[in-house]
């Protein structure tokens, strides 16, 4: 007759240790259904499932177990596992997956409460629980920090959009980020990664500074605010802001090209995507005279922007066509992904405005980056506290990957 039983050992850890329960777990022929083992601050927590048969024999070997645990000073528990326990452990393998990832500047135990309580609350149990990010250095100041713990689930939540809306809220009250996606094949296989470029992959709106420097300042920026919150059409309020910008000398396209800033995280997350072989693009809303800049500073692949329009040294004014719009993006992103030959499943969009929400709501991943309210409540997941390098931790990246 087959015995199951759980082998749980906790204790300091040690080199060999695994290799010493299982030698002895060996000789007496044991089959091994399930095994697990974590380490936290240098102390082991190990888990096997083990099918052994008779129970004359099964003492034997889990006797010699528990002496050799004890030698290595461990802990040793033993479990039974009934038959209908058993079965009911298998039929579970089929359930969904998902993962919930939580980011912070710095994790604590109010974030792991709520989240927790969150997912128990809609019928998903807790698989494991992982750190992604590194450790953090004592005495780093608080707003340098980067931490990530990632969920793996399991189960199928009664009501995502509910779970979600909380999500959103609780992340909102305590300063973090919640992120909730299928755990599928495709997760860390993506292959295209699009940006906006205004207040995404730059600090910065680059109409406002233009409009700045031609002395409408306050006009362009309202106008764009605007925009940026759907309350505007896209190529109307595109049209008027252009028009107020005529006159404007080339020599301050230069100036401003010069003093734009990256976003953080936005240089470590495009060379970790260009080492992993991502191809990536820019769709913005702005120009191209500034999108080349950043394609040749940061090695984008792919480059679809706005002209702006010069003549005799000076800016026209004019809007040429195609504007690039929410739905241009969108038919933008379709267009690379068929020209790379993957589907929209392993494409990623990142964007902060409300003509960014066609492309995310197709892309696999959709990201609303330091968004507002109504983008990230659109998006599928949206990143507020830490930098674009956060990105990789929703693709399920850790920082010891050399990022």
């Amino acid at each position: 007759m087959k015995e199951i039983v759980l082998i749980n050992i906790t204790g300091p850890d040690r080199p060999g240790l695994t290799a010493a329960i299982t030698g002895i777990l060996a000789r007496a022929e044991v089959n091994i259904l399930d095994i697990g083992q974590a380490v936290i601050h240098d102390t082991l927590s190990f888990g096997i499932l083990v099918e052994m048969a008779g129970e004359a024999g099964m003492a034997d070997v889990l006797k010699d177990v528990l002496f050799r645990g004890y030698e290595l000073d461990q802990q040793v528990r033993f479990t039974p596992v009934s038959a209908d326990e058993y079965s009911r452990w298998v039929t579970g393998q089929g359930k969904p997956r998902h993962i919930v990832t939580l980011l912070a500047r710095r994790v604590t135990a109010e974030h792991i409460a709520q989240v927790s309580e969150i997912t128990a609350r809609y019928g998903l149990n807790i698989d494991h629980i992982d750190r992604l990010s590194g450790r953090i250095p004592e005495g780093l100041p608080a707003d340098q920090g980067k931490g990530c713990i990632e969920f793996s689930v399991r189960g199928e939540p009664s009501d995502p959009g509910t779970l979600r809306a909380e999500f959103l809220t609780i992340a909102q009250q305590l300063n973090v980020d919640i992120a909730f996606q299928q755990d599928s094949i495709f997760r860390r296989n993506r292959r295209l990664v699009v940006f906006d470029m205004d207040s995404t992959l730059i600090d910065a709106e680059v109409i406002d500074e233009l409009a700045k420097a031609a002395g409408v300042g306050e006009q362009v920026s309202e106008i764009t605010e605007r925009a940026m919150r759907g309350e505007l059409d896209f190529k109307a309020s595109f049209r008027e802001r252009m028009a107020l910008l005529k006159g404007l000398p080339v020599s301050v396209l230069e100036e401003i090209g010069a003093s734009l800033r990256l976003t953080e995280g936005a240089e470590t997350l495009i060379s970790q995507l260009r080492r992993l072989g991502y191809k990536t693009a820019i769709l913005s809303g702005g120009f191209s005279y500034f999108a080349e800049q950043l394609q040749a500073r940061l090695g984008i692949d792919y480059v679809y922007a706005n002209a702006l329009p010069v003549k005799d040294g000076l800016v026209t004014g004019e809007v040429l066509e195609p504007i690039v719009d929410g739905q241009r993006k969108a038919d933008l992103l379709r267009e690379l992904a068929e020209r790379e030959g993957i589907s929209l499943e392993q494409t990623i969009a990142v964007g902060d405005g409300a003509n960014d929400l066609p492309m995310l709501s197709i892309a696999g991943l959709g990201v609303a980056f330091r968004a507002k309210p109504l983008v990230k409540q659109s998006a599928k997941q949206a990143i507020s506290t830490l930098g674009l390098d956060g990105i990789l931790y929703l693709l399920g990246f850790r920082d010891r990957e050399g990022f």
